[in-house]
């Protein structure tokens, strides 16, 4: 199975060019690039005021008001301190770099520009994860809508935190491939006892959702992740969050990848059905005839 990378390689690479070109002393050029990442995510990399040596990195998401209340704003400024500004029109978050005053640790800057998506989901999993460390249980359920008509829940007690997965499947084979790809979640974790727990339910939402708004329906599925202390202290949570934000585009380019693995040997399998039937089928008899003038032709006799 492939992990998802966590960061956007397209905002990588640009900045490095970027800041590269800068160092030396190459000639700064407009640019003026708009880039769709999973869950309806958006970047824009620009020159703010047509200033070629500013470039402005700005990301869009539809539910960050839902992460505001869960202290995305927060989170934002102890990982991007002066790089940010006054946010785009149309967007969330906004950071500008002056390739003028490239610093010594530009590698680092640009792997934190990538992971500014990533860093918005981490609030409210930090929030959730110290409540837990803390022993504190009772505090209301994070909702946060990530995707239209899929939703993420988030709970904290005291020995665990949980997290709960909606999502929908738009064929009936999603739902087969998905179960299956869901049972090899299970069988991991018999091998690997530090796993978190794994649980999966179709139609119906779990049992920590009842009674709420949560969707019922035959193409809804919920994943639901047990995160206990040791995937929750300050050693691991990093790797936690970079792991479980990706789990719904994990699970559907998994389901892709292997609706596209059994069409392709099936499109294999029929095309060898194909020579073993030409391969059977008879020759036609052929038989020789001749003509009044002496002339020899032959003719199929079917």
């Amino acid at each position: 199975m492939i992990l998802l990378e966590i960061h956007n390689r397209i905002v990588e690479e640009t900045l490095r060019l970027k800041f590269k070109n800068a160092s030396e002393g190459v000639k700064a050029e407009n640019i003026d690039m708009t880039i769709a990442d999973f869950d309806g995510v958006l970047y824009h990399i620009s020159n703010p005021d047509q200033q070629k040596t500013k470039i402005r990195v700005s990301i869009a998401l539809k539910f960050y008001k839902e992460l505001q209340e869960h202290g995305a704003d927060a989170l934002i400024r102890r990982e991007y301190g002066d790089y940010l500004t006054d946010p785009e029109e149309g967007y969330n978050i906004s950071l500008l770099y002056d390739l003028e005053n490239i610093p010594s640790d530009y590698e680092e800057v640009i792997k934190a520009a990538a992971l500014l998506k990533r860093n918005c989901f981490a609030s409210v999993f930090e929030k959730y994860f110290q409540f837990q460390e803390r022993g504190e249980s009772g505090h209301k359920r994070a909702v946060i809508h990530y995707r239209d008509e899929e939703t993420m829940y988030i709970d904290a007690q005291k020995d665990r935190v949980t997290v709960i997965f909606s999502t929908v499947f738009k064929d009936d084979s999603d739902i087969i491939i998905g179960k299956v790809f869901m049972q090899e979640f299970k069988e991991g974790r018999r091998k690997y006892q530090q796993a978190p727990q794994v649980l999966f339910s179709h139609k119906n939402p779990p049992q920590e959702l009842q009674n709420t708004d949560a969707s019922v329906g035959d193409n809804i599925g919920y994943i639901t992740f047990v995160l206990f202390p040791r995937h929750t202290n300050d050693s691991s949570r990093g790797n936690t969050i970079n792991l479980i934000h990706t789990l719904r585009d994990y699970l559907h380019y998994h389901i892709k990848c292997s609706k596209a693995y059994i069409h392709s040997r099936m499109r294999a399998k029929t095309s060898d059905f194909l020579k073993v039937l030409n391969r059977a089928r008879p020759e036609p008899k052929v038989v020789e005839k001749k003509t009044i003038s002496g002339r020899h032709f032959k003719v199929n006799a079917n």
